[in-house]
């Protein structure tokens, strides 16, 4: 073992009291956050010393799972499996919560409703939620802890980015429902539920769930609210298909990561942006691919999207006709970054698929602007800080949603969630 991975160890066992544990495995690992910065951690993996260490890979109960954030020296995460911790430190005798407030604030650096909120406390598990200022945060980054009957830690994870002031534009909230009348006609659309109990596709007027910019100039899906992708919007077309059956690779997603690399924070490939050739390349290799697998589709699909996951691109496809269910055929072709030619797909069909046996949804008998009458008291409207990746700043938004619809073949009001 490395000497200073040695140190890292060593000042592990002192912080959580694992006196009574034997290091039994550690690894080296990278991702990248939403600002395109690589992250690097240790993980570390505990078995008490009563407890022989595990030839398959298994962690028996008691076992402590550590991640170090090798970037800002932090704990990102503890998980002790099984909820049985045999350690000797992080004991909270009465679970007070502002101790544990505190006990966070300490180990992660950030203050109470600056950074971070309660959203829900439980007997011995509390979960908190990001915010900037006492305002909700979108993505959205959370801090959850529980504790055993003894008042032992038993987890402790840390979700998110937690942006730093200079990453925020501030701004005072002025967005009403009334300013934004005709956005919210607009995104309420007439959608098809698939309903298991009855077997039946029925038609339901919902609103999409948005974000909307404080000076009401940009709309924001609520699916693209982090979208580091290379944006691409191209119709798949072809003449003739290759005539040689696609064969699915097993993919790898197993990096080997070096400390060296770690310590000097070496950027991941996955932070390098597509270039222009490499981006024709990757249309090449999906248009390729769709003569291979699906040679009939010619101008069915658009290749809306490329982003780098590891050695591979990932290039999503959306049908280009598309209907107006609440779930919408996709697709996603892994690319070889190094050769560019496709390895592997995922295709959402068979899921699709399952509602092919529901009852057609019959023809709405409600008009939209009576379902938007009925709906227009139970719309919502919160301000939340969205990261917008064009600007490289979190902004002041507004998010409209609702959580009703309306039945347009009866005029009913209905959760959708009961759907």
């Amino acid at each position: 073992m490395d000497g200073r991975i040695k140190e890292f160890v060593h000042a592990l066992r002192e912080k959580f009291g694992l006196d009574s544990y034997d290091l039994a495995r550690y690894n080296l690992g990278r991702t990248v956050n939403i600002f395109n910065e690589t992250l690097y951690t240790l993980s570390t993996e505990w078995v008490p010393q009563h407890i022989p260490i595990p030839e398959d890979d298994l962690n028996p109960d008691g076992t402590a799972v550590i991640e170090l954030d090798l970037n800002s020296g932090k704990v990102r995460s503890v998980i002790f499996v099984g909820g049985k911790s045999f350690a000797k430190t992080v004991l909270f005798d009465h679970l007070d919560t502002n101790a544990i407030i505190q006990w966070i604030e300490k180990e992660t650096g950030l203050t109470y409703r600056q950074h971070f909120q309660l959203q829900k406390e439980g007997k011995r598990e509390f979960l908190f939620r990001e915010c900037i200022d006492g305002v909700d945060v979108s993505p959205s980054g959370m801090i959850e802890i529980s504790f055993d009957p003894e008042g032992k830690l038993t987890m402790f994870t840390v979700h998110g980015q937690f942006p730093v002031q200079q990453q925020i534009r501030k701004e005072i909230y002025n967005l009403s429902l009334e300013k934004i009348n005709d956005v919210v006609k607009a995104q309420l659309q007439l959608i098809e539920f698939p309903v298991d109990a009855k077997q039946q596709l029925i038609p339901i007027y919902g609103l999409e769930e948005v974000y909307i910019t404080n000076d009401q100039t940009k709309i924001i899906p609520f699916e693209f609210v982090v979208n580091s992708n290379t944006t691409v919007d191209k119709i798949m077309s072809w003449d003739t298909s290759l005539g040689v059956p696609f064969v699915r690779k097993e993919l790898n997603l197993v990096e080997e990561v070096t400390l060296d690399e770690a310590l000097s924070r070496e950027p991941s490939p996955e932070a390098f942006p597509i270039t222009n050739i490499e981006q024709e390349k990757c249309i090449t290799a999906v248009n390729n691919f769709l003569r291979q697998e699906y040679p009939h589709d010619t101008d069915k699909w658009i290749l809306k999207t490329l982003h780098r996951h590891k050695q591979y691109v990932h290039a999503t496809l959306k049908m280009k006709k598309q209907d107006n269910r609440i779930f919408q055929r996709k697709m996603t072709v892994i690319i070889d970054s190094k050769h560019f030619y496709a390895v592997n797909y995922i295709d959402n069909l068979p899921m699709l698929e399952m509602f092919n046996q529901f009852q057609k949804a019959e023809t709405a008998t409600i008009a939209k602007d009576v379902a938007y009458d009925k709906l227009k008291d139970r719309f919502e409207l919160k301000p939340y800080y969205v990261y917008d990746t064009s600007q490289k700043q979190y902004i002041l938004c507004g998010k409209l949603d609702c959580v009703y619809g309306v039945n347009a073949l009866t005029g009913e009001v209905l959760a959708l969630d009961e759907l």
